[in-house]
């Protein structure tokens, strides 16, 4: 009976041990989110300004998840899996995702019964003023409303 528990208490303890695991990636996955601060922003090969440049990014507000830092820079990749380094002065915090769902439909309110305001093309930049549950209320354009959280590419928390 004595090793009947003691197998019991161990697999328990290893179940609690992979879900806090687990729940600590997502919430960092969340934390690593920043957005480009400027309409032009350098993507580089290396983390400094020696380095040559990979590519320009030309919009504000485009989202990134951080993945290294090395000083005063962040190794990055975004949406369509462009990897490189940018200084962390070109970087805010302004939560941004990027719809990656084709034809995602903004609604007036956080329901698939509420009024449809317009449809989003893949790869639409959106400002993310909250969320809740399984929708975020956004601003793309001249349009504000709702969209399903799933549809999003970004900070959305």
């Amino acid at each position: 009976m004595k090793k009947d528990n003691k197998k019991y208490s161990c697999l328990l303890f290893v179940f609690f041990l992979v879900i806090s695991c687990i729940s600590k990636s997502l919430a960092n996955e969340n934390k690593n989110f920043l957005s480009l601060k400027n309409d032009e922003v350098n993507l580089r090969q290396g983390p400094s300004f020696k380095y040559p440049i990979k590519l320009v990014y030309k919009k504000k507000n485009l989202p990134i998840i951080i993945l290294d830092k090395s000083d005063t820079w962040k190794k990055i990749r975004d949406f369509e899996n462009n990897t490189g380094w940018i200084h962390v002065s070109q970087l805010s915090n302004k939560k941004s995702a990027i719809n990656i769902n084709k034809n995602s439909i903004l609604y007036k309110k956080p329901t698939i019964f509420s009024k449809p305001i317009v449809k989003l093309e893949i790869g639409r930049l959106v400002l993310i003023k909250k969320c809740k549950d399984h929708w975020c209320k956004i601003t793309s354009g001249n349009f504000k409303g709702w969209i399903k959280k799933n549809y999003l590419w970004g900070k959305i928390n």
